[in-house]
């Protein structure tokens, strides 16, 4: 089929990368280039990358506008499939295509509607997630499914992982998806069941309430990394850490109380305390815990919050 694809960040390169192996794809639409690093150098997205090497037209828009829709509309695609682009796609573009727009999504629909849902499913505890492929609609996320999978929630791993590994089999799944709807035997089916919702995630989400039990200070960490990260404030500054532990045999510790244990660093919180693996510190580079601990001028009363 002549397909146009959108997406952006590197987990919609595997799809994109299969449907061009399978289908004809005519243009792919991606946002712009957005500055990167403390350099704030321009640099394309990971999809744009891929596109050129691929040989394929890019355009290349922050809002898919009157112009996007003109040049889809010249092109005359049969099917649009959208992979974590970063806008919505609205009439008249959504009925543009034949066949309209396919979704590849994250998330077992109706759970975790919205922009970050491996991130919220980790957060909140959720032993499996999955990805589907459904029909796009106005309304958010909420089209028929066509296609889906399972897979469990790994007890350490974190959102970025559990991405990466959706982004691989979710393309099969959306090239599949492709494949029987160019030969007619797709079939989709209404979404049933309560609607979770899963806003982008900001700075705030990523902070780190010691307060709170082990296993929720845990998910969130797992669930904030690697974007936007985890952090706590030490001295009021802004304490990264990048990799962490369950530990249930070590010694308890005051919520935030950071302490060494047999040369483990743990941080106390409500039920056991978290031993310490990456952090980084305002205005340093990453390092293990233990090489932050021993560089300390002072051990006492070190305390994240």
């Amino acid at each position: 089929m002549r397909l146009v694809f959108a997406g952006t960040p590197a987990v919609a390169v595997p799809s994109l990368r299969t449907l061009a192996e399978r289908h004809d794809v005519v243009a792919v639409i991606t946002r712009r280039d957005a500055e990167v690093g403390r350099k704030r150098v321009l640099t394309p997205s990971p999809v744009a990358v891929a596109a050129e090497e691929l040989g394929l037209e890019t355009i290349k828009a922050n809002r898919l506008d009157d112009g996007v829709t003109a040049r889809i509309r010249e092109l005359a695609p049969e099917l649009g499939a959208i992979v974590a682009y970063g806008g919505l796609v609205r009439e008249p573009l959504l009925s543009t295509p034949r066949l309209g727009w396919v979704n590849l999504h994250f998330s077992l629909l109706p759970r975790w509607r919205g922009a970050a849902p491996v991130q919220h499913s980790v957060i909140a505890g959720d032993a499996e997630t999955g990805a589907v492929v459904f029909q796009l609609v106005p309304e958010l996320d909420a089209g028929a499914v066509f296609s889906g999978l399972r897979r469990e929630i790994g007890a350490d791993q974190t959102a970025g992982e559990l991405l990466d590994a959706l982004s691989l089999s979710g393309a099969a799944l959306l090239a599949d998806t492709v494949d029987a709807l160019a030969d007619g035997s797709a079939v989709a089916t209404p979404q049933s069941g309560e609607a979770t919702l899963a806003p982008k995630l900001g700075l705030p989400d990523a902070h780190l309430d010691f307060t709170t039990d082990a296993g929720a200070v845990y998910a969130r960490l797992r669930g904030v990394t690697p974007e936007p990260g985890a952090f706590a404030l030490l001295d009021g500054e802004r304490f990264k850490i990048l990799a962490a532990r369950r530990s249930a045999d070590a010694e308890p510790l005051a919520p935030g109380v950071v302490a060494v244990r047999e040369k483990r660093v743990y941080v106390g919180t409500a039920t056991d305390p978290l031993e310490l693996m990456t952090v980084q510190p305002a205005g340093k580079r990453a390092m293990p815990a233990a090489d932050w601990w021993r560089g300390l001028p002072n051990t006492e009363g070190v305390v994240l919050s």
